[in-house]
């Protein structure tokens, strides 16, 4: 297993539940659903949202490993019928019994300049750190509402792993994450995929920027999905800053 450097303000947390439904977010929309058999990057990026987040900040998933066996379990679902009375019969495939182990980080969001003076360091990474060993600020999912999850510190790349002898096991284009218009300065939302490949159980991330032609040359590919523009948000107002937070929790 390679050497684990971790860049500044990094986080190290377990992650598990009973069941977990990744899928790509642009095809889901009714009818039956296959969850990928790894998590996607923008699932991993909500869990750590779910711990810990200020618009201030933009977390970034450097690695996940796989730690229990790729398990399977499908369920026949009664969805609402869109624009009908009634539910329809669906049948979902979720991964069950799902263990990871996760390293994030975050970094400053250069795109809100307004919240400069929000920007100390120690203060929301203190919080982060906190957060995790509650368990997280907001409730966990995995991929969607029906799947809890749980989060708890651990030391990534420590125990047994089920694809620690493993050496690749590629998974094809997957759907990687959203550019959301807060975080490229870009009126627009873009969703990114990227060849997924896992290597000794643990899959590493291309570092997606604001910059989509630079991510599609870096292999992550994208596509416009529409228009949409950024959240304003003003300190003391619609948003408190990170010295109040620090107060409370």
């Amino acid at each position: 297993m390679s050497q684990n450097i971790k860049p500044k303000n990094s986080i190290e947390f377990l992650l598990t539940g009973r069941n977990a439904l990744f899928t790509d977010p642009i095809t889901r929309i009714g009818g039956e659903k296959t969850s990928y058999h790894l998590p996607t990057y923008e699932a991993l990026k909500g869990v750590c949202k779910s711990i810990y987040w200020k618009p201030s900040i933009i977390w970034y998933i450097d690695k996940v490993r796989v730690v229990n066996p790729i398990r399977t379990q499908t369920k026949g679902m009664k969805p609402i019928r869109y624009h009908k009375d009634g539910n329809d019969l669906a049948y979902y495939t979720y991964l069950h019994d799902v263990a990871y182990q996760v390293q994030a980080h975050f970094e400053w969001n250069i795109h809100r300049p307004e919240l400069e003076a929000d920007r100390i360091d120690g203060k929301h990474y203190s919080i982060a750190k906190r957060m995790v060993d509650k368990g997280g600020r907001q409730d966990i999912f995995l991929g969607a509402r029906e799947c809890q999850g749980y989060v708890e510190p651990c030391e990534f790349g420590s125990g047994k792993g089920a694809y620690d002898d493993t050496d690749e096991l590629g998974y094809g284009l997957m759907f990687h994450s959203f550019a959301y218009p807060d975080e490229t300065g870009i009126d627009e939302l873009h969703s990114r995929f990227w060849h997924t490949v896992m290597r000794f159980g643990i899959i590493e991330f291309p570092k997606p920027t604001d910059d989509l032609q630079a991510d599609s040359s870096n292999g992550m590919p994208n596509r416009f999905v529409r228009a949409m523009s950024a959240k304003t948000f003003t300190l003391n107002e619609n948003i408190e800053p990170v010295t109040s937070t620090e107060e409370w929790l």
